[in-house]
């Protein structure tokens, strides 16, 4: 059962009390910042949660303007599209509301548990980002002929500890040591081209995406060239490794690591938890390349991250 913190009171409730019964989540976004973006992000991935659970769900957005740019910015995160508020007052007999909302708005909002998300922020900074050893792109990021196994001297990433390592992924093209980010894509709209951060944020979304989820709801996301680099690393080399694992015959999820990954992300949305469960069945020795393809398309219903993307490409091909 999926349990999240309510802000307003600081104890865990359930987010769906009623079996089967409707859930409303009630997103509130300020205007279009990478905090909103983290909002809507983090409702939708309580939609996700609860949908895999069997509960119903209703996903309403407040926002008081910047709407058209803000759900924009939201599909191309992969965030599933939100109902406008003016439709409350054909409330559907719900079993309960639940808010999500950035920290410190909890008293402006109706009646329910609120689930509270820290700020994001954009640091500007260099666009290309230079490592040494392995995350720069020396050899380390294969094992045991699995295109895209961690070997285990890998070191940590700055996305929440996403390992990096791979250096063939589009995500992003290193030469020589140096991580070029893409160029930067425009979000479409005018407050979305004036603000600087959505350019660099939005050039690859899935990786903007991954840099989030690596980070605890409760804690802030300082987001920045370095941070977007590692996590283009991480899910590059998740990609290729999904791709190379579906050459294998097929096996089912291994029952703990199932039970894991439940267990992470009903314990209020632990989306950091999730991808350690999953950097873990990367690197157990004695899981079968098919278990590991499951597994990760299985997560994958939650993450939204287009892991199985280059499914059918030579990347996964074996070294």
């Amino acid at each position: 059962m999926l349990r999240i913190l309510d802000a307003r009171t600081g104890e865990p409730v359930s987010a769906a009390p009623a079996r089967r019964g409707l859930t409303r989540i009630e997103a509130h976004a300020s205007g279009l910042d990478p905090t909103a973006l983290r909002v809507l992000l983090t409702a939708d991935l309580l939609v996700r949660a609860l949908e895999l659970g069997g509960t119903p769900v209703w996903t309403i957005l407040t926002a008081p303007r910047d709407r058209p740019e803000l759900r924009t910015a939201a599909t191309r995160l992969a965030i599933r599209p939100f109902e406008d508020d003016r439709d409350l007052a054909s409330g559907l007999g719900e079993a309960q509301v639940i808010h999500v909302a950035q920290r410190g708005t909890e008293d402006a909002l109706g009646e329910g548990p609120v689930v509270s998300v820290a700020p994001a922020e954009w640091v500007q900074g260099a666009e290309t980002a230079r490592g040494t050893g392995e995350a720069a792109g020396t050899p380390g990021g294969e094992t045991a002929g699995r295109p895209g196994a961690v070997a285990g001297g890998e070191p940590e990433g700055r996305t929440g500890g996403v390992s990096v390592g791979d250096e063939d992924g589009r995500a992003g093209e290193v030469s020589g040591g140096e991580l070029i980010r893409p160029v930067p894509a425009r979000c479409d709209g005018p407050d979305a081209a004036a603000d600087p951060a959505f350019p660099a944020l939005l050039a690859d979304p899935a990786v903007l995406r991954l840099a989030l989820l690596a980070v605890p709801r409760s804690e802030p996301a300082r987001l920045d060239p370095a941070v977007l680099d590692d996590a283009a690393r991480s899910l590059a080399r998740w990609r290729r490794a999904v791709a190379g694992w579906a050459r294998r015959p097929s096996r089912p999820v291994p029952g703990e690591v199932r039970e894991r990954l439940r267990a992470a992300w009903e314990d209020d949305l632990d989306l950091p938890a999730v991808l350690g469960v999953l950097r873990d069945v990367e690197r157990a020795p004695g899981v079968p390349d098919g278990a590991r393809f499951e597994t990760y398309v299985y997560a994958d219903r939650l993450l939204a991250l287009d892991l199985a993307r280059d499914l059918g490409s030579d990347l996964g091909s074996p070294a």
